[in-house]
Parts: structure tokens; C-alpha cells; sequence
């Protein structure tokens, strides 16, 4: 099979993007061709997938140059992971925009940016050049900002400022971090990269590139105390938005980080400590965070970040079974967050509200929407055996074998602060009856047609199965985290892909 199956997801979404800027006054025919266009990226992303996993990891070089003057795209399983997953949050966002988001909106070229952005998310998680990493980040930031300022309301962009001035200066982190980076090993090709970097003596210089680059990533994925502009964004936009931005936005920011502190400045053979207290940090101050808020879109915000940091702590334990926790609760999380989001669009349909406390009665008067929206909240605290449950046993499990008790300690109480922050929000939205305040925005969602309905639920259904799926079939993707940790830890064969594939041209 061809390698050139890696740059498939990267092309295909890039011309549908192009394609829908053609039917720019046509928003009938921009919804049909996105979702359309969205189900068929999907299973070019599966086909990757299917492709990679069969035949392990594949490279291949930009133009034909050899590495490490071409770029490099490298597909490995948790790459074409990342990108199957976009696609599928890609797939319900399209469908919800179709009657989510108000035409008013739609007509600025809002699928053809969403089409983009997941372009540049495929791209960043496939790239195989640091620099081309940067890259694909500007064209997500470029399309987020787009994204997060349609419609042009106050509020949306008060948030879009303040997201798109810290994503500009973490950049600027970023690209000094290159620089650095390339003065130092005259590469910027990360396979090259991965076999300069061991043979370099001076230790203390690279451990502060390391951590130049953790502080780029740091604010894209939302860590302590680099998190400030994610509340504060989040909440802003249409529902779809924040789906795609809460799901996928902040886990790029930590596919980031897993990528560079195993490949380029290991884990396993350098000191970083700091990671796991930068991990505890985070889980506390997010945690808190969710727990004092009163508006829920807000309390999914903070939740965000308490759940990084459950991920940057299977980093900073710096073990393989750590890092296939991490990467289990990253797909788990992804999925879960982007259903939330999207239960908090549909809820505000419900109640006309967002805040807790102007919400209620959704439990006497859509019983079965009550019982869906179950599924992503019950996952998100990890009762078992959802989703949420499995990876943290290995999380857990590796903080025991690793004596990394502050960690363990600090894991058990955001699992803890999730379960009260679910309780609350369960109390006030599903179980509480219907307000004074919510009685005159009550039969809002009921003037929907029958069709709407559906078009809005069936999303949140489809992230709901697949949730159900890593629940119950928790076997399936421990194997897939258990490989991608393993190529995480022992990344020569992700050198070999791509000088193997340069020796065969």
C-alpha cells in the first residue's frame, strides 16, 4: 500500500474547504456538502487508520526531498489516532451547525473555516518537522479566531482578543524555542532530532529548550498558570464552537507535549519532575475552578483544564503505563468534552439559559434527552464502566508503582471535585423542577420541528455511542494505548520510517 495514504485526511479537508468558499451565498448547499464531505473524511481517516495500524508506522517526504531538508509527514498509531478522532468530532459538530448555529452566522464562511481548521489539526498531528508544527498551529489559531469572532457580539470578542493575544505570544515562545532548537542541532526534522539530541553534552541547555517549548504548549493545552484565556474564550462562542474548541484545541496543545518529551527530550532519560507538580497544579486550580462557577458552559471550561492536568500527570510520571493512561483519557476526554459542549447548546435551546441557576425541569419534560445526556456526564466522572474509569486505573496504577503519591493524591481528588461538580450540575439542571425563571423559555426547544430535533440530537448520540464504545469495550483501546506508549517510549521506528522511506526513493 502506498505511503501517500498519510496526506489523504490533510488534502481532502483542505479542498472541501476550498470547495465550500464556491457556494459562499448558498448555505443550504454549504450544510449538505459539509456533512456530506464530513462522513467521507471520516473514513479517509479510518482507511489511515486501518492502513497504519496493519502496516505500522509510515513516512513520507514533501516534494521528494530527502530528509532532513524535505518535510516530513510521519503517520504513527497515536497520530492517525488523533486524527480519526478530529474526524469524528468533525462529523457531530457539522451535523449540530446545520440547525445549531443561526444562518446569520453561517454565511460569514463559517463550514469552510471549520473544514480548515480540521485540515490544520490533521496537519499539525501528522507532521513530522517541527517547524511545519508551528505552521500548522498558525492556520488553527488563523481559523479559530475566525471561528470564535462570527456573528460579532461583545462578548465573543472580548474572548476572542484575549485567545487570540496569549496563542500569539505562546507562538512567539514557540518559534524562539525553534530557533534555539535549530542553532543547537542544525535540524528541525524530529527523526533526525530524536538521534542529534541524546549525543548533545550539555544537558542544562537542553532541558531549557525543553522547557521554552513546554511553555508554548503549555498555554495552547490550558496548564497552570498559563490556563487564564480558556474560561474566558470558551464560553463565547455558538455551542459547535465550543465543542470543536474543548474537545480538540487544548488536546493538540498536549499531543505537543507527549510528542516532544518523548521523541526529542525524553521522558525516560531526563529529569522533569516539574512536569508532574505543574500536572498537580493544574488538576487543583481547575477543579476549584469548576466548582465555583454557576454557569455551566463555564463549569465545562474549568473542567478542561482540571482534566489536563490528569493527562500532563501520566506525562510527568514519566513511565510507559503512565503514558497509556494518558493517551486513554485523551481519546476518552476528547470525546466526552466535545458531547458536553454540545449538551450545553442544546440545554440552552431547553431553558433560554446557561446558568444554573435559571435552568431546570429537564427531567419531567424530556425524560429521554435527560437519560442521553446522562452517558457523557456519568463518563466524564468515571463511574464504571464508562469511560472515564478505565484510564484512570492506569493513571492510578502508575502513580503507586512510581511512588508518586502527591500525584496520586491530587488525581483522586479531581476525581472527586468531577463527581461533586456532575452532582450539582445533575441537581440544578435535570432533577430540580421548572423555575418562575425558566417557564417562559421552556417551550423553545418544543417549537422545533421534528426534523430539527433530530438534526441536533443525533451528534450528541454518535459521541455518546462512541463513548459507550471506550466504556465497554475498554480492552479494545487499552491494546491502542498500550501500542502507542510502547512506539512513544522506543521511537526508533519512527526513524526508520523516515529514513527507510527516504533509502527507498
Amino acid at each position: 500500500m502506498n505511503a501517500h495514504v498519510i496526506i489523504y485526511p490533510i488534502l481532502f479537508q483542505g479542498l472541501l474547504g476550498v470547495l465550500l468558499l464556491f457556494f459562499w451565498s448558498n448555505i443550504r448547499a454549504q450544510r449538505y456538502l459539509s456533512m456530506i464531505g464530513s462522513l467521507v473524511g471520516l473514513f479517509v481517516a479510518l482507511f489511515l487508520f486501518q492502513h497504519i495500524w496493519t502496516h505500522g508506522t509510515q513516512a513520507i517526504q514533501m516534494g521528494g526531498w530527502q530528509p532532513p531538508f524535505g518535510i516530513s509527514l510521519v503517520a504513527d498509531t497515536l497520530s492517525v489516532t488523533m486524527v480519526l478522532l478530529t474526524h469524528i468530532v468533525g462529523l457531530a459538530v457539522s451535523i449540530f451547525s446545520s440547525k445549531g448555529i443561526v444562518a446569520s452566522r453561517l454565511k460569514f464562511g463559517y463550514y469552510a473555516i471549520l473544514h480548515f481548521m480540521i485540515m490544520g489539526l490533521s496537519g499539525a498531528f501528522l507532521t513530522g518537522d517541527i517547524f511545519n508544527l508551528y505552521v500548522w498551529f498558525e492556520v488553527i489559531i488563523i481559523s479559530s479566531f475566525v471561528l470564535l469572532t462570527i456573528g460579532g457580539k461583545k462578548m465573543q470578542i472580548e474572548g476572542a482578543v484575549k485567545y487570540f493575544t496569549l496563542n500569539m505570544l505562546a507562538s512567539i515562545v514557540f518559534l524562539t524555542a525553534i530557533a534555539l532548537l535549530y542553532g543547537t542541532t542544525g535540524t528541525l526534522n524530529m527523526a533526525q532530532l530524536s538521534q542529534i539530541i541524546p549525543l548533545i553534552e550539555d544537558k542544562g541547555l537542553i532541558e531549557i529548550i525543553a522547557l521554552i517549548f513546554f511553555l508554548a504548549f503549555g498555554v495552547k493545552a490550558g496548564v497552570f498558570p498559563l490556563f487564564t484565556w480558556l474560561p474566558a474564550a470558551y464560553h463565547t462562542p455558538p455551542s459547535a464552537v465550543s465543542a470543536l474548541f474543548g474537545g480538540l484545541l487544548t488536546k493538540l496543545g498536549l499531543y505537543a507535549i507527549i510528542r516532544v518529551f518523548t521523541l526529542l527530550f525524553p521522558i525516560t532519560t531526563l529529569n522533569y519532575d516539574w512536569i508532574a507538580f505543574v500536572a498537580i497544579l493544574t488538576i487543583f486550580s481547575g477543579a476549584v475552578g469548576a466548582f465555583v462557577q454557576k454557569d455551566i458552559v463555564k463549569i465545562f471550561s474549568y473542567l478542561i483544564i482540571c482534566h489536563i492536568g490528569f493527562m500532563l500527570a501520566g506525562v510527568g510520571i514519566s513511565s510507559e503505563v503512565a503514558l497509556a493512561g494518558a493517551v486513554f483519557y485523551m481519546f476518552h476526554d476528547i470525546i466526552v468534552k466535545s458531547n458536553l459542549f454540545l449538551v450545553s447548546g442544546v440545554l440552552n435551546r431547553i431553558t433560554g439559559s446557561t446558568k444554573l441557576s435559571s435552568m431546570g425541569g429537564v427531567m419531567d419534560n424530556y425524560p429521554r434527552l435527560a437519560l442521553l445526556f446522562a452517558i457523557p456526564l456519568f463518563s466524564l466522572v468515571g463511574i464504571p464502566p464508562l469511560s472515564g474509569f478505565w484510564p484512570k486505573l492506569s493513571l492510578f496504577s502508575a502513580s503507586i508503582s512510581n511512588e508518586r503519591y502527591w500525584t496520586l493524591a491530587m488525581l483522586i481528588f479531581g476525581s472527586f471535585m468531577t463527581l461533586v461538580v456532575v452532582a450539582k450540575i445533575w441537581l440544578a439542571v435535570f432533577s430540580r423542577k421548572k423555575t418562575i425563571t425558566t417557564l417562559k423559555n421552556f417551550n423553545y426547544f418544543s417549537s422545533f420541528t421534528a426534523m430539527e430535533k433530530r438534526v441536533v440530537i443525533v451528534p450528541i448520540v454518535i459521541l455518546s455511542i462512541v463513548s459507550i464504545y471506550i466504556g465497554f469495550f475498554a480492552e479494545h483501546l487499552q491494546v491502542l494505548a498500550n501500542r502507542i506508549s510502547y512506539e512513544l517510549v522506543h521511537p526508533r521506528e519512527y526513524f526508520n520510517a523516515v529514513y527507510e522511506f527516504a533509502m527507498k526513493k
